[in-house]
């Protein structure tokens, strides 16, 4: 490495903390740059890095920590957890893993830190361990972590999941002169998650400046080539039979990942071990049955420009919009196999590719949405494509702000992370501070918008465009607010209280509760906000009334911020009356 690297390094950290409207501190901002590059090529969105952010004391240790299963970011209200018959549906062998992230600005690796993350994980992955005898030593948010990966691995049991525990230790040291006593306690460390279970593996890795620049200097390629054996054209768009082993090679990166992000306007994910896929499967691997796509319907692409040059297709701007239960099959069944022996005649099998090329929003929505028509997917699937939500998209670019209704589609653009908002987020706002229900906001992360009448009263028509942009930009700096108290906010206060505050705030200037977004329209007209004054006096009461009440019901504080007890409580004792909830 060489000393460019770190200051490259210090330079990409100090612009993105420059591009905020509030900067966190240098240290702060290297905790989410860290993690968001150790989890490179996961595709996680800003909000999804940050709420994976320790942050404060007693973490162990640990700056980052992040669940997924089989790839896709878990969270409390996954459907693994609450759907029934969710884990039936589940994908045998399917990876659960636990990522650990630790972040320091210091010039070298120490053996301390690894002594800190070995502890942690003994009594934090103990599957007999009493939250009570360890909440003195781990805050909140660290322990839910840990939680959420023991409860998924308790449901996940009968499907015999494989466990991956991963360390990523990231400093400003150099990666290839770690000293040898801290690479054997990175060895010990391995062997000791390795043997945390009996189906685990264990992995620890260190990133350095070099490291770093790479990962933060490749962006993800939409401009891609796609070798065919024969095609139809059509004006511009064109229907091509692929080979298998070219189709899994413009599906994976140079190491072998499947690239998530041209996935990333499909409008579900990747269903894992059910019936449909097990029958793409069979059918791949029969090489007496029928032509393969003969049996399967293919996959659809939409691109903004195709060349065809010798049977090979250039494609700029690609998004697999349809077809990803057959792309993922046939990459997690194949892959092993390819990477052995690509020359395999059963690579030789060809798949049906449709590219319809169109640089107009509109027109790929119509195609998202038409060709998921044909089979079953959830309404709340087809969301993006709503015509309230690209109205909300266009409304909030025409004042400076980015709707990502297509996830990382503005942050890919290197827009400003702190004007970037996805659905969830503007969703969670929504039912905060419009609807009056910060505990659903806090409880459902990620399954808020799946119901249609939820969806529904969130996303109305009679709801104003500018509301939803005030609502964005309150909650916003409700956050900064929070995250730039000089300490004086913990990580677990911010993860249960945020939405509560935001709340707060919105009464406040209204002068009672209310759950009608209408009741913000002379706010978002006016641009009125509630001031930084207003915020710290109503955070000072906020707290007092969060203590008093887990106190008086003997609760804890998770349970607390997810109760419509608890915002009936808050709003009649600081005299705003109580939200009539619709």
């Amino acid at each position: 490495m060489s000393a460019n690297d770190r200051v490259l390094i210090r330079q990409m950290v100090e612009d993105q903390r420059a591009a905020r409207t509030v900067p966190l501190s240098f240290d702060a901002t290297f905790e989410r740059f860290a993690s968001a590059h150790a989890l490179h090529g996961h595709g996680l969105s800003a909000e999804e890095i940050e709420a994976g952010v320790m942050g404060g004391g007693n973490d162990g240790g640990i700056d980052g920590a992040y669940v997924f299963l089989g790839g896709r970011l878990l969270q409390e209200d996954s459907e693994i957890f609450d759907t029934p018959g969710a884990v039936a549906q589940m994908d045998t062998g399917a990876q659960l893993t636990l990522w650990l992230v630790q972040a320091k600005t210091s010039p070298s690796f120490s053996e301390t830190a690894l002594d800190k993350v070995a502890s942690t994980c003994k009594y934090l992955l103990d599957l007999e361990v009493d939250e009570a005898d360890v909440a003195v030593l781990y805050n909140e948010d660290l322990r839910a972590r840990f939680r959420l990966f023991r409860e998924a691995l308790k449901k996940l049991a009968t499907r015999h999941p494989k466990l991956l525990i991963k360390f990523s230790y990231v400093t400003m040291g150099e990666a290839g002169e770690v000293h040898s006593k801290v690479q054997t306690k990175a060895k010990l460390l391995e062997a000791q998650l390795t043997s945390a279970f009996a189906i685990s593996t264990g992995e620890v890795e260190f990133l350095g400046p070099a490291e770093l620049w790479r990962r933060a200097s490749t962006q993800p390629s939409y401009t891609l080539e796609l070798p065919y054996q024969e095609s139809i054209t059509h004006g511009t768009s064109h229907i091509a039979l692929v080979a298998l082993r070219d189709y899994i090679g413009f599906l994976s990166d140079e190491t072998g990942t499947i690239k998530s992000h041209i996935f990333d306007w499909n409008v579900r994910d990747y269903q894992g071990d059910v019936e449909v896929n097990r029958e793409i499967a069979g059918s791949l691997r029969n090489t007496s049955a029928p032509e393969f796509w003969w049996l399967n319907n293919g996959v659809t692409i939409v691109c903004s420009q195709a060349t065809s040059v010798g049977k090979r297709l250039s494609l700029s701007d690609v998004q697999i919009v349809n077809g990803l239960q057959t792309s993922y099959t046939i990459y997690e069944s194949l892959r092993e196999s390819y990477a052995n022996d690509p020359a395999d005649p059963v690579f030789d099998r060809l798949v049906q590719v449709r590219i319809l090329v169109t640089a107009d929003q509109a027109s790929r929505d119509a195609v998202i949405r038409a060709t998921n028509r044909q089979t079953t997917v959830p309404v709340a699937s087809l969301r993006a494509t709503d015509d309230i939500q690209r109205q909300i998209e266009a409304y909030f670019h025409e004042h400076g702000w980015f709707y990502d209704r297509r996830k990382n589609f503005y942050r890919n653009q290197n827009k400003p992370a702190d004007r970037i908002v996805s659905i969830p987020l503007l969703a969670q706002s929504v039912m905060a501070m419009a609807l009056g229900r910060p505990d659903s906001a806090r409880a459902r992360p990620s399954s808020l918008l799946k119901s249609d009448t939820d969806y529904q009263r969130v996303f109305s028509d009679k709801t104003e465009l500018p509301v939803y942009l005030w609502l964005a930009r309150a909650q916003r700096q409700v956050d900064e607010f929070l995250q730039t108290s000089a300490g004086q906010v913990s990580r677990p206060e911010y993860t249960n209280l945020h939405f509560h505050l935001a709340m707060l705030g919105a009464v406040d200037l209204v002068g009672r509760a209310f759950s009608k977004p209408d009741m913000l329209s002379n706010a978002a007209r006016e641009e009125v906000f509630p001031t930084q004054a207003r915020l710290e006096s109503l955070w000072a009461a906020l707290k007092e009334k969060f203590e008093h009440f887990q106190k008086d019901r003997h609760w804890a504080p998770d349970k607390t911020a997810k109760s419509a007890e608890f915002v009936t409580y808050l709003t009649s004792e600081l005299g705003y009356g109580s939200i009539r909830r619709r």
